[in-house]
């Protein structure tokens, strides 16, 4: 039987820093306000960098480390909610910057959760024998959905990319667990992206409220069905929505051994970009390990989620 694992990992934020001092000069807030709401310090603007741009900077790099070669990829996904091109999809314009060769390439939206997605997609496939070596990348330039008049929402989002390269193993060799995913379409208006010039509004009470009691639960079914109990995790990388929804989650799931990915602190909410992002950060930082048993779990727009265990590269 063939399973995959990720071997390698890349991130990239643009240089732009916005603090939220420099957001107190452009709408009616400080940095105790959004502090205190949000945690946020500070997050990273687009200004010149497209999103393909981003994605192809974090692909590079998990490349890089990977020490495999553009030619040896088979398969580009990328999740992402900001895509402005309607064809050819980012996945396929990252592949022509890389110079991988006749990819099967597709995008995946699922907002908040497509990273999981996209890495649960790549496992299927590859499991199935369809692929062999994968590049799944999440990748957002959030800023273009911002009403930058609106406080609630232009203190939350940032721009960046996470990528991870994912490769065949034998099945005793697997890295990467079985899914959990789903979604409560009937909320599905809490978190919304509309219109030709999108602007991105939510209701932050009920995206809270449904955070905070239904993500621990499903994160405890996504270790169980990985057959790990939270106790044994050396991390869990939620995605990065606010610091108030991260730490509720974190003290119910019961895992008080694992390195709790806080990147949104500095990065902002990036969207599907949040959990590959934060991830590539823990491992460069050393702070996890090859081998360590890490949950990964997106959650938001749609209401969609979704979160694997994987084994750290």
């Amino acid at each position: 039987m063939t399973a995959s694992r990720i071997v390698a990992l890349g991130h990239y934020q643009p240089p732009k820093v916005l603090t939220n001092d420099d957001l107190a000069k452009l709408v009616d807030t400080d940095d105790e306000w959004i502090r205190s709401r949000v945690g946020i310090r500070t997050r990273h603007i687009a200004v010149d960098e497209t999103l393909v741009d981003l994605a192809t900077e974090a692909a590079q790099k998990a490349l890089a480390h990977s020490g495999r070669h553009a030619q040896e990829i088979d398969l580009v996904v990328v999740a992402t909610c900001t895509a402005i091109e309607r064809s050819p999809n980012t996945a396929a314009a990252v592949a022509a910057r890389l110079g991988v060769p006749s990819p099967a390439a597709y995008d995946i939206n699922t907002v908040c959760s497509g990273f999981s997605y996209a890495l649960a997609s790549a496992d299927h496939a590859i499991r199935a024998g369809a692929a062999t070596r994968a590049l799944v990348i999440g990748a957002e330039r959030m800023s273009d959905t911002l009403d930058w008049t609106d406080r609630t929402t232009c203190v939350i989002f940032g721009d960046g990319a996470g990528a991870a390269v994912v490769e065949a193993v034998p099945d005793d060799q697997a890295g990467i667990g079985p899914v959990v995913w789903g979604s409560e379409p009937e909320k599905g208006d809490a978190v919304v992206i509309t219109g030709w010039d999108p602007t991105i509004s939510q209701a932050g009470q009920t995206v809270f409220r449904w955070a905070t009691t239904k993500i621990a639960p499903l994160a405890r079914e996504t270790c169980h069905k990985a057959g790990i109990d939270p106790s044994e995790l050396k991390g869990f990388v939620p995605h990065q929505a606010n610091l108030r929804i991260i730490d509720a989650i974190a003290n119910k799931l019961g895992a008080p051994n694992a390195v709790i990915a806080r990147d949104v602190v500095e990065s902002g909410n990036t969207s599907a970009a949040s959990i590959p992002l934060a991830l590539s950060k823990l491992v460069e930082r050393g702070e996890l390990e090859s081998g360590d048993p890490v949950l990964l779990f997106g959650f938001g727009g749609g209401l969609a989620y979704a979160g694997q265990v994987i084994r750290c590269p």
